[in-house]
């Protein structure tokens, strides 16, 4: 495809990132990081999570370099502390299964919170490899060419893959 990543994209290559996105409650708070800085305590309520199992995954997500400080505000009673993702996207060149589980079952999870209907489509199509290329960058392209609206609100999340089937 002829998508290059940028500044805004972050490799995952390392062992302990791969680790890091293993599991679905850390691909979670990546998607909820996404958006904007956060503390444990609005990821918790967001996520419908306990605060001390968002502090170990992000502790996690710090560690494999994947989230990071973004800072401490004072407040009634103490000081907030703000964490961020370290990249807007995330380029796993050579995805692992254990990751790939996590992220559906992460996806699977918003999806059953979800407050309203959404669009879930499975479709096996027979493609020649260069038909199967020109889909993959036309729904790239889509997908990227598409503007956020500044104000928009709710945030949506869209899972996009096309793969060949095994043995077929």
């Amino acid at each position: 495809m002829s998508h290059q990543p940028d500044e805004n994209v972050q490799r995952i290559d390392t062992p302990q990132q791969h680790s890091a996105l293993a599991h679905p409650m850390r691909q979670r708070l990546l998607f909820a990081l996404s958006t904007r800085p956060s503390t444990i305590s609005r990821l918790a309520a967001q996520l419908g999570a306990n605060k001390g199992g968002v502090s170990h995954h992000l502790r996690v997500l710090c560690e494999a370099g994947l989230v990071q400080d973004a800072g401490t505000r004072r407040v009634r009673g103490g000081t907030e502390k703000y964490y961020r993702r370290t990249a807007e996207r995330l380029l796993v060149a050579e995805p692992r299964a254990e990751g790939t589980a996590a992220l559906l079952g992460a996806v699977a999870q918003e999806l059953d919170r979800s407050p309203a209907d959404h669009l879930l489509t499975l479709r096996h199509l027979r493609l020649s490899p260069a038909k199967a290329a020109r889909l993959a960058e036309a729904l790239a392209g889509l997908v990227d060419d598409t503007e956020e609206d500044p104000e928009g609100e709710p945030v949506h999340g869209i899972l996009m893959t096309l793969y060949q089937q095994a043995g077929a």
